[in-house]
């Protein structure tokens, strides 16, 4: 019974997958992600029915438009599957399935997904622009918020802790209003600040300082690799380093590192 349910699992996750790949595209572009009709960004031809069905479609059309037969970038393809993977492994990591079914372990299930949802297509949009985007960043945010009241609530933590991340979020957002809204800018820091205490919300202080560790050392070795190979025309390219990006593999490669380790002691 157990092999259909995380069947259902698999398929909800490349469904949320296909979901991430549409928000990625559109939410930079301040293009609508829940009405407007699926379409290919290359020829603008609405799609299908049969042009949408999450992995299968990919594999079916050769990773083509059915239309005008332009490729398909591969990233659609394997976020789809990296999604149902992710969604596989942590129901079975919280031991989610038909048999030990109840109220916590939905909620649990449900803020890990809501959190991936968060880390995946900020993560993307940084790995695509370099940036991070804050309608993605205040839904991180808001979830994080829910899921504070909902470990006070649910399961008795101490609230002390989460006083000081909302208090964080209260400065960060203080200092966005009244200094970076006034002279217009946009700091990426700042972003990255607020990005890791939403880690650290759903993740934990020590996943989060590992994440930020691992960051760094995977940072600079990608400078210096760049740096060896790069010419002068490409050496003002450098300093386009993804911090979101790398926080995000980082953190969930981590968070399955413990959640299994847990699981196995």
């Amino acid at each position: 019974m157990d092999i259909f349910f995380y069947i259902i699992i698999f398929i909800m996750g490349i469904t949320f997958g296909s979901f991430y790949t549409l928000a990625v595209y559109r939410i930079p572009k301040g293009q609508d992600i829940t009405h407007t009709h699926s379409y290919c960004p290359n020829c603008n031809h609405k799609l299908g029915i049969l042009d949408l069905i999450p992995v299968l479609s990919y594999i079916f059309l050769g990773a083509k438009c059915r239309y005008c037969k332009q490729k398909i970038r591969p990233r659609y393809f394997i976020l789809e599957i990296i999604s149902g993977l992710f969604f596989v492994t942590m129901a079975y990591l919280l031991d989610f399935s038909i048999y030990t079914l109840d109220k916590i372990k939905i909620l649990e299930f449900s803020f890990l997904i809501l959190y991936f949802t968060f880390i995946i297509i900020m993560a993307g949009i940084d790995k695509e622009y370099k940036k991070i985007n804050k309608p993605v960043l205040i839904y991180g945010v808001i979830i994080s918020i829910i899921y504070i009241v909902y470990l006070y609530i649910i399961d008795k933590a101490s609230i002390y802790r989460y006083i000081m991340y909302l208090a964080l979020y209260f400065i960060l957002f203080l200092i966005d209003t009244i200094y970076l809204k006034k002279n217009k800018k946009d700091c990426y820091t700042y972003l990255i600040l607020i990005t890791l205490i939403i880690m650290c919300i759903f993740t934990g202080e020590y996943i989060t300082v590992g994440t930020i560790i691992l960051t760094l050392l995977a940072i600079s070795i990608n400078t210096i690799i760049r740096k060896l190979k790069s010419t002068n025309k490409d050496k003002q390219n450098n300093n386009q380093i993804n911090i979101g990006l790398y926080l995000s593999i980082f953190n969930i490669i981590q968070l399955i590192v413990v959640l299994t380790y847990l699981k196995l002691t």
